[in-house]
């Protein structure tokens, strides 16, 4: 079967390893890829995959923007699949220190972006009575999360509620909504992060290292997979034993 995959925040680590393996595995499927100013990232992707991806420069953090890229939208393949990614890399900071206009751009970037495209895609999902839909989390909501990433964890903990929600409305459509939920993951995502924290995180895992993109990618395709139709409303830890359910 010809799959669309919508991926926003399609431009980092995860996302370009994720569009390389599901391009590999579904020769005759297509990938509409987000970036924000970053494009060029793609551009190996792009050319071993000719043809095979439609890249969309698209601000995620202001609403008419993410309006317009919607619309742009309209003139593709309507999306078979959505893999929504993109996020504000962690900042560690005490509460007293709170970021509110840092925190509402998150929100927006993770949150109200995804409403506004998921309102505009699901309804054909629905018809088609088929459609997966998947987020990436974190395992900072499994239990007691670490100090200092109140920010951070209440955009993800939203992200929790609308899958929960979506998967209860659209599951007798045919579709799931799904999280991964990563330990702390060795990308770019953590430029932001003090290398002490960093390597205590690795420290601390039973596996004795952070997750990599290597580590989670294979666990969000099954979960876009056909054979994962009777899982939904799932948050699925990939945390090397680090957070267990």
């Amino acid at each position: 079967m010809a799959y669309t995959y919508l991926i926003t925040g399609a431009t980092s680590d995860v996302g370009r390893a994720l569009i390389e393996r599901l391009l590999r595995t579904a020769p005759d499927s297509l990938v509409l890829a987000q970036g924000c100013g970053d494009l060029p990232k793609l551009d190996a992707l792009c050319a071993e995959f000719a043809g095979r991806i439609r890249t969309f420069d698209a601000d995620l953090s202001d609403r008419a923007k993410v309006d317009v890229f919607v619309q742009q939208l309209q003139d593709a393949p309507a999306p078979t699949h959505f893999v929504h990614l993109p996020a504000l890399p962690v900042v560690n900071t005490k509460f007293k220190a709170f970021d509110q206009a840092r925190f509402d751009l998150d929100m927006e970037i993770e949150i109200h972006s995804a409403v506004r495209i998921l309102r505009a895609i699901l309804p054909a999902m629905a018809k088609a009575k088929f459609g997966r839909v998947l987020f990436i989390q974190t395992s900072y909501t499994i239990g007691c999360p670490p100090k200092n990433t109140a920010a951070y964890v209440m955009a993800k903990s939203a992200i929790g509620g609308l899958v929960k929600s979506l998967a209860v409305e659209y599951a007798k459509f045919g579709v799931t909504v799904n999280c991964v939920a990563p330990s702390m993951m060795e990308t770019n995502f953590l430029k932001d992060t003090p290398d002490l924290i960093v390597q205590a995180a690795a420290a601390d895992n039973p596996m004795g290292r952070n997750a990599r993109p290597g580590d989670v990618v294979p666990a969000m395709a099954f979960l876009l997979s056909e054979e994962a139709g009777f899982i939904t409303g799932v948050t699925l830890p990939i945390t090397g034993g680090s957070a267990i359910v």
